[in-house]
């Protein structure tokens, strides 16, 4: 038997353990391969970003028929409101309330609901109980009985709701302006990269084209803050525009939308026994308009008196008056309802369809980033420079390293599990799936 010399068979051993790179032609094909993958990729990217303005359409349409409803619902409501608060003047202009009972009953009242609604505010608020007591005691001496015989407290209550109907609507409408020109950033700058980037690809695209862009389709209706205003208002988050994160956009669109939703909901409660839904709003409710307190008349018995009170028979007028406020304010009421109806509407619908666009912008606005490439930037779509395979003595398979280089991202070098051989026919397939996690990764 021939002796093998110590040398040679520790050569031997150190080949089994030594990476073999691969030679260019091998290269060249896995790169092929994952061309193609990532060809599919940015097809299919492409692809989602028209679902998001196909989407974004649509919801532009659905958008200005409930602005036009909105509109008109507001004008039914301040026509309603405008009629109550004419029968109101011309109520506190009558000379005389019904009679001497109401008269002495109101006398009564005024007192017992000074005293009530200043114990509320002392428990409830931590200041200005002595300012709230003189100014309500004006306030009182300043009005009539007419202000509780007719509910008077309820035109307040609208008013208040106006304002805070108003600021809902600001809100829904500036998250909807942030999301409407994120996606039309977003679609842009994608038509600039297919653009771009289509001669570049060898394999063509199957027809794929885009739909022109049309953010504004129908005339709006008197949007209460202009798309301008709001671009100017957030321009550090904006410029440059690819330091911003769409998804965080989207979330920064559903906190506006959402901001007045328990106000309207709920609103500044109290029972005169301090139980407040919220302690701080009803302190402000009360220091800026003191009328507030005869929300508290149920408190006192007199002032509930005042209510019973039946004019009929003894001033006609003043009876029809009442009548005419009051069938006012309930269409006022429930025009105000039907507003509110339709912003909750709305704003589930801005939610609903922003969770959507949200999802869709993590998976496809990575192709946006393509837009300011160059082809001298980028030296090819997808490339394999380096792949090193090792396998042990008893040729148990090793990992793959492997080193890539997509679009104009730094190279990427990471290991591929032994049991997929550089034979696989996915293999290069598969080194272009994690490299573009890694490149969304960098650029999102």
């Amino acid at each position: 038997m021939r002796m093998v010399p110590l040398s040679l068979l520790l050569v031997g051993i150190l080949v089994n353990f030594t990476g073999a790179l691969l030679p260019p032609e091998s290269l060249k094909k896995i790169s092929e391969e994952g061309r193609k993958y990532i060809t599919e990729q940015f097809e299919n990217a492409l692809n989602g970003v028209k679902q998001m303005k196909q989407l974004m359409d649509q919801t532009g349409e659905e958008h200005q028929k409930i602005l036009r409803t909105l509109e008109e619902t507001k004008k039914s409501k301040e026509d309603a409101l405008k009629q109550a608060l004419e029968s109101e003047q011309q109520l506190s202009e009558t000379q005389e309330i019904c009679n001497d009972t109401m008269l002495a009953l109101w006398e009564e009242c005024k007192p017992c609901l000074k005293q009530t609604c200043v114990r509320f505010y002392s428990k409830t608020c931590r200041s200005g109980s002595g300012l709230v007591g003189r100014q309500l005691e004006d306030f009182l001496n300043r009005s009539s009985p007419f202000a509780i015989w007719v509910n008077g407290e309820r035109i307040d209550t609208l008013n208040k709701q106006n304002e805070q109907q108003h600021m809902a609507l600001e809100d829904i409408e500036d998250g909807y302006s942030i999301v409407e020109d994120s996606v039309h950033e977003l679609f842009q700058d994608s038509i600039k990269a297919f653009d771009h980037m289509k001669p570049l690809f060898s394999r063509p695209f199957n027809g794929f084209s885009f739909p022109q862009w049309e953010p504004f389709p129908f005339q709006r209706i008197s949007p209460p803050v202009s798309a301008m205003r709001i671009r100017k208002q957030r321009s550090p988050l904006f410029e440059p525009f690819f330091t911003s994160n769409f998804d965080s956009l989207f979330k920064a669109a559903q906190k506006m939308m959402e901001k007045h939703r328990q106000m309207i909901q709920q609103g500044p409660r109290f029972d005169g026994m301090g139980n407040a839904t919220d302690d701080k709003m009803v302190c402000r409710e009360l220091r800026r308009n003191t009328g507030s307190c005869l929300k508290m008349k149920d408190k006192c018995e007199k002032c509930k008196e005042i209510l019973a009170v039946d004019c009929s028979g003894k001033d006609t007028m003043q009876e029809k008056l009442r009548e005419k406020f009051e069938d006012s304010v309930r269409l006022a009421e429930k025009y105000t309802k039907l507003y509110d109806d339709l912003l909750q509407r709305f704003r589930e619908k801005m939610l609903n369809t922003t969770g959507i666009l949200e999802d869709l912008s993590h998976q496809y606005s990575w192709v946006s980033k393509l837009a300011n490439l160059t082809d001298s930037d980028m030296n090819g779509i997808f490339q394999v420079s380096t792949v090193s395979a090792y396998s042990s003595s008893g040729g148990a398979p090793s990992d793959t390293t492997v080193t890539v280089k997509l679009f104009d991202s730094e190279s990427f070098t990471f290991t591929v599990p032994g049991h997929i051989t550089m034979e696989d026919p996915k293999f290069g397939e598969l080194v272009a799936e994690e490299a573009l996690k890694r490149f969304k990764k960098e650029v999102m």
